[in-house]
């Protein structure tokens, strides 16, 4: 039995609670009974506190109630938290619990609590996009890194926005007890998710990610968050302290693709994602998603969809006419 504990409060994004325990709680449908997770929230207020959108939870229990065990402590984040400083005694209190878990960690801006009880120090995190900069302030010892979609740093993890804890819930559970099950679970909540702009998220086909632990997956990881760069092979095989040919054969190997198929079906899908959700001219999509020009991206979209760019944006609207421009 893995104990989950997430930290909650007063304003709390309701997303950045229900999104990653929804992963575990998923997850025990595929997991013996030993296995499994056991979730349970701890508030920094009062035991019922009000979400940002308005939802009120009702915490199993209170700090005051003392340090929870935890194999997983997590703190939720939410639109008060940069600006929200913990009296001293809330400070001691998350500063313990984090060090008497064995993993812990913090969803979105929830991370600034932990870097106002000093849990920060010489460590690299991710946050929001929009809060980076202002934890980069708070925490000048600390490597913020803002276009990751989460973090590992020993027992430390964090995660960029919102829904970004998701694709952290998904990687932990992969670690925990391994792809098969994280790949069940992605399926049950139907996970896809793209932000444009500079912090690429989205959760990229578990089937085709190798492990966690693999220097393949850091590669992996790097080419999504930067997908406008050229990507030669060469470079990733620098990336990954390997040789050329070694690192060929251990990408095929591992996610069942070569590296370049790799780039290509995440930059497809990236552009998909932005013909769908924007408005974003197919220039301006093409250029962020790294194929260069427009009619490169044609070329592959006519190769691996069938139909062109343009084709595809009228399409999605055709079937959601919500999406349609005014």
């Amino acid at each position: 039995m893995t104990i989950v504990t997430m930290v909650v409060f007063d304003g709390v994004q309701a997303l950045d609670v229900s999104g990653p325990l929804d992963v575990f709680a998923e997850a025990n449908r595929f997991l013996m009974p030993s296995d499994r997770y056991r979730l349970q929230t701890v508030s920094l207020d009062g035991a019922a506190v009000t979400c940002s959108n308005g939802l009120v939870l009702q915490a199993g229990q209170t700090w005051q109630d003392g340090v929870p065990v935890s194999d997983l402590l997590l703190v939720a984040g939410g639109p008060p938290v940069p600006g929200r400083l913990l009296p001293q005694d809330r400070q001691a209190w998350l500063r313990q619990a984090c060090q008497q878990a064995h993993r812990f960690g913090a969803i979105c801006n929830g991370i600034f609590l932990l870097g106002h009880a000093g849990l920060l120090a010489g460590r690299t995190v991710t946050t929001h996009w929009n809060d980076a900069a202002a934890l980069a302030q708070l925490c000048p010892h600390a490597r913020v890194e803002a276009d990751r979609i989460y973090v590992e740093d020993g027992n430390l993890y964090s995660s960029a926005g919102v829904t970004a804890g998701i694709d952290l819930a998904l990687y932990l559970l992969r670690r925990d007890h391994g792809p098969e099950v994280a790949r069940n679970v992605a399926k049950r909540l139907v996970v896809v998710m793209q932000r444009a702009g500079g912090q690429s998220q989205f959760s990229p086909w578990l089937d085709a990610m190798a492990d966690p632990a693999s220097p393949i997956a850091e590669v992996q990881r790097q080419i999504l968050a930067q997908l406008r760069q050229p990507w030669p092979v060469a470079e990733l095989a620098r990336l990954a302290n390997m040789s050329l040919r070694s690192f060929t054969r251990s990408f095929s190997r591992e996610t069942g693709m070569a590296p370049a198929q790799f780039i290509q079906r995440a930059r497809i899908e990236a552009a998909r994602n932005l013909l769908e959700s924007g408005d974003l001219p197919i220039k301006g999509i093409a250029y962020e998603c790294g194929f260069g020009d427009a009619g490169r991206m044609r070329q592959a979209f006519v190769r691996a969809l069938g139909v062109s760019p343009q084709r595809y944006r009228e399409a999605f609207r055709q079937r959601d006419p919500a999406c349609r421009l005014a």
